[in-house]
């Protein structure tokens, strides 16, 4: 069953209000929490490559403040297991049986802090939970619920001490993006102590954790004309057709394409995808999963560049497929 037209004004107007209230601990940066809230529809997961204090926690909290939900933040160091982050079966004398004490993944929120300075060992843990929202320990499976977003960040300049994420661990990611340093305005504010230390802990909630749920599976009804979905995949061949590129979009990031426009279009109030949705999010979603050529690299070719070839060489239809 397809979404309506009514239902489509209903999630339009939930997801700006979504918007609002987060935007009222980021400040001027409506787009990226737009970016980031519609990835948490599409039941994806965020990488931020950013610098130090750009307000990332800021958008965690108050993201999981907006939705009745929990936020963990986990700071990812060298010396960090993977049990502390997905947890650990520990032995109580005084049951004679084992338990499970969750660790600080299972959230609604949860922000991996600068996720690259931990080992690949320990990068590995999140793989399972981003990618089936379960967390398997001595052979059991623990659900971490709905909603479940993982906003992993990274620092863009500073490299020592750091471990690259693999390219099958950035492909797990819908999108990348960055919230950059605020407007002047904004800044002035903060210096002028008009912000809250704190602000997402005066946020009140907009909705509940199961009414996002709910939006996450209405998104799903969107429709997708064929003509469309074959202008995405057109695209896709079109990133691994270029020269620049050794690895173009996977399989993967066509799906997370299909996902994510559906929550775009429905957050635009409309019921269906246009191929303007897939223009507007080619970049944050397909960049990063693009391997370089290392000879174009050094050239001065960026996945962005190959993303922006891709959709000036492939037209976009102008009717839908003929059934």
């Amino acid at each position: 069953m397809s979404m309506t037209s009514e239902q489509a004004a209903w999630f339009r107007d939930t997801f700006a209000r979504l918007v609002d209230n987060v935007d009222q601990a980021l400040m001027g940066k409506r787009e990226v929490v737009g970016l980031v809230l519609s990835a948490m529809l599409a039941e994806g997961h965020v990488l931020l490559e950013d610098a130090p204090g750009t307000g990332k926690t800021s958008l965690a909290k108050a993201l999981a403040a907006s939705v009745q939900g929990t936020s963990n933040r986990i700071q990812f160091t060298p010396d960090l297991l993977p049990s502390d982050v997905t947890g650990v079966t520990i032995y109580d004398q005084q049951n004679h049986k084992f338990e499970f004490h969750r660790g600080p993944v299972f959230a609604s929120i949860v922000l991996a802090d600068e996720i690259n300075r931990a080992s690949p060992k320990t990068q590995s843990a999140l793989l399972e939970v981003m990618e089936e929202s379960r967390v398997t320990v001595d052979g059991v499976a623990h659900e971490v619920g709905r909603p479940f977003l993982v906003i992993a960040t990274q620092n863009p300049i500073e490299q020592a001490g750091t471990y690259k994420l693999p390219e099958a661990q950035l492909d797990r990611f819908m999108v990348k993006t960055s919230i950059g340093y605020p407007s002047l305005a904004v800044a002035e504010r903060i210096l002028a102590g008009a912000v809250d230390r704190n602000p997402s802990a005066s946020l009140r909630p907009v909705i509940t954790t199961q009414a996002v749920a709910d939006m996450a599976d209405l998104a799903a009804t969107v429709h997708i004309d064929p003509a469309v979905a074959r202008f995405s995949a057109q695209l896709v061949e079109a990133t691994r057709a270029d020269e620049g590129a050794r690895l173009g979009v996977s399989v993967r990031g066509s799906i997370s394409m299909m996902r994510i426009a559906k929550v775009y279009a429905a957050a635009q109030g409309r019921h269906y995808v246009v191929p303007d949705d897939i223009k507007a999010l080619a970049l944050p979603v397909w960049a990063h999963r693009l391997v370089l050529d290392p000879e174009a690299e050094f050239s001065g070719v960026t996945a962005d560049r190959i993303v922006q070839n891709a959709l000036g060489a492939v037209e976009a239809p102008l009717a839908r497929a003929s059934a």
